[in-house]
This record gives C-alpha cells, structure tokens and sequence, in this order.
C-alpha cells in the first residue's frame, strides 16, 4: 500500500515502515560514527520503541556492543492498517542489531503490570542470566495500577488557584495564539504521580533484585525534563513535574536498596525535544521552536540520538565518577539551559506571532521532527512507492 500521514490532532493515525527503517538507520550510523564507548553488555530497556529508550537501546548496542531487552506496548500491523511508529523502529533496530550478530529481544504489552514483568524476568534469566543496565523510559497517559486494578490517568494541568494564561503554537499552521488551563484538583495531582512518577520504576528494580537479575555495579537511569521558566507553571511546576519530582526522589531509594550489589539510579535531565508526548502539552512546541532556531544557529542543537549517545560518552561510561547537580541528577540539558541560549528564548518569546514566528523560530524543523517520529518526511525514503505494511519483529517473544 501507499502510506500517507493521516493527521489527527498531535497525532498521526498512520506510520511508514521504510521511513521508520531509515530513521533507525540513521541514528544507528551515528552511534557508529563516534566510536565505541566502554558501556554496559547486558541491557534492559523499559519503553525502548521511541525516543530516549529507542536512542538509549541503539546506544547501547552499537555503541557498547551491548546485548539488549526492549519491553514496549506498540500496535502490531494489519492488513491495511499501519502498525504505530514503535513497532516498525523495533522491528528495524532487531533486524540490524541481529545482521550485526548483536542478541536482541523484545517484549510487547503494558510495561506497568505484573505479567509484562514476569516475562521479562524469565526472558532474562534463560537468556542474558543478568543485566549490568536498566534504562526506564516509559511514556504513558495512563496506568492500569498492578494491585489495585485503579486505572489512573495523567493531565497536563498547572498546580494552584490561578488559570494558567501563557502563548501557544498550532504547529500545522504556524498560528500563535494564548491557550488557558485551569489547575489541577488534588486527585488529578496524584493520578499523574501515579502514572508519571517513580512507582513502576521502583516496582521494576524491586523485581529484577529479587530474582538477582541485576549484575554487580548495575546502573539504572530514568529519564527526566525541568526546563526554563516560560514553561514551568505548565511543566515543572505542574502536574508533570509533581510527577518528575516523585521520580527524581526514588533514584535516591532506588540507590539505597542496591547497596548491596554496588548499584546506583540515577536520574538524567534531558533536552526538550520533539515527542508525541511534548506535543500534546501546550506552551512547549512554541518554546521548543525558538529553542530549535536558536541551538542550531549555535551548532549545539541535538536530536534523542545524540543526547543518549552523550550521556554514555561523556557522564555514565567515563571511568571517572558521575557528575550531578545539586539534587544528584545527571544533567545533559546542559546546552538547552546555558544562560546565553536561555536569554535568546526568553526575548524571542516576547516577539513571537503568527507573522514572526516563520523568521524568528524553527517551525519548518519542528514539523519535520514529528513527521519523522512516523516516519515521514525523512530524506531518501521514496513515499510514492507501494510498501508492505505487515512488517514483523525477528525477535519478539
């Protein structure tokens, strides 16, 4: 069939196999491209179909010659039907991990509940016997919780008595516009804990320790965002970051309850990037539009691949200890935050409109970074042809 996008909101309906292919390609080329990095062997990523956990899985492996679980919950393909992009970047990470003679296995199904975690648990005990890294990299708007059955659901919502008036971007049609959110209750508070935070994080390190899965010196890493001020009564300071807040504290339990193994959690503060899940939040694909001009016109703008490609090199595999701020995070927003970029945003911000925005940010860059989360619009992908839909994942258990 030919595939087109099929917009629907920030969503796309449809994904290209081909052009899900060549991203993965590409990032895997890059890794490549920067030699090896004296990494893990043995990995574990939880949500390792998009983004950080795609990128932190391809780093791994052609990076570090690692070996590499990826546990994902991703829509399989039917007749007709496209799969979602995940699914498609799984099957072509397995098919070049595997033609490079790399294991790669995977796990489809909702991470959150206790048979995905079982699975994985049999899977690597007959096959990896431990793992020496576990990256969580879970993005969900909602959780089934394991014991009690509560589906909880996830807002966007800032946190106190005022509405939240700030500028927004439909980055379809370049149109700039205030959105207003009304803040959360307490219960919408602590559902967005509940899906966001660090319990499931926690539940994992907890399960993989009692089967003694995790190898001496084991390391697990979560990721997180703080971001400027034009975004924090929406982010950092909201529901998302009451959430992130949550996951930051259980590095340090995490931490406390490896002791014994030597291991450690951390928690990595990443770059804003184009996501499904950033895209849906207001305020962000404007911030992240001026950030894109800004970065790149200052040769320091980096994709997922080359943030987790940076975070291996330069903090988790150096031989040397890991560097953190103040609160023991890992920073490698380090770039996004330098005081001079964070100027620039904070003036453009002031003058961004529907007439200026096309000149003053990356609108063209950022709606090319979400057609390629689908695998559209990426260069060398010939989108006229037929392409068979019905791809399937060498590896999947």
């Amino acid at each position: 069939m030919i595939i087109e996008p099929k917009m629907r909101g920030f969503i796309c309906l449809t994904a290209h196999p081909v052009g899900c292919e060549q991203n993965v390609v590409n990032q895997i080329n890059y890794v490549k491209s920067k030699g090896s990095i004296a990494g893990p062997k043995k990995v574990l990523v939880i949500g390792a179909s998009t983004g950080f956990g795609l990128a932190s899985r391809i780093t791994s492996a052609f990076g570090s010659d690692a070996a590499t679980i990826g546990v994902f919950f991703e829509k399989p393909p039917a007749p007709g039907k496209t799969a979602s992009p995940g699914w498609y970047n799984s099957a072509a990470f397995e098919k070049q991990a595997h033609s490079a003679g790399l294991y790669a296995k995977s796990i489809n199904g909702d991470a959150f509940s206790d048979e995905i975690k079982r699975k994985t648990i049999d899977l690597i005990k007959s096959d990896l016997g431990q793992v020496d890294l576990v990256i969580y990299s879970l993005a969900s708007p909602k959780r089934v919780h394991p014991k009690t059955g509560v589906v909880h659901s996830s807002v966007l919502k800032p946190i106190g008595d005022d509405i939240f008036t700030n500028k927004t971007v439909d980055f379809h049609t370049g149109a700039v516009s205030n959105v207003s959110i009304a803040p959360a209750s307490e219960e919408e508070i602590e559902n967005t804990i509940a899906v966001m935070g660090g319990e499931d994080w926690g539940m994992w390190i907890d399960a993989l320790k009692s089967a003694d899965l995790l190898a001496p010196g084991a390391a697990t890493v979560a990721y997180s965002y703080i971001g400027p001020s034009v975004t924090e009564a929406v982010y950092r300071k909201g529901t998302i970051g009451r959430a992130k807040d949550h996951l930051e504290a259980m590095a340090f339990t995490i931490t406390e309850k490896l002791k014994g193994i030597d291991g450690k959690a951390f928690v990595s503060v990443n770059k804003a990037l184009v996501t499904q899940a950033s895209s849906a939040i207001p305020v962000i694909p404007l911030y992240i539009s001026l950030l894109y001009k800004i970065m790149k016109e200052g040769g320091s703008h980096e994709g997922c691949i080359e943030q987790i490609q940076r975070l291996f090199s330069e903090r988790l595999y150096t031989g040397q200890e890991i560097p953190t701020d103040e609160k023991g995070r890992i920073r490698i927003d380090d770039w996004e935050m330098s005081d001079d970029v964070q100027l620039k945003v904070a003036q453009l911000w002031t003058e961004a409109t529907d007439e200026s925005l096309p000149l003053i940010g990356d609108l063209a860059g950022y709606k090319k970074d979400f057609l390629n989360l689908f695998g559209f619009d990426v260069s060398g992908v010939d989108y006229t042809k037929e392409v068979d839909e019905m791809v399937e994942i060498p590896g999947l258990v």
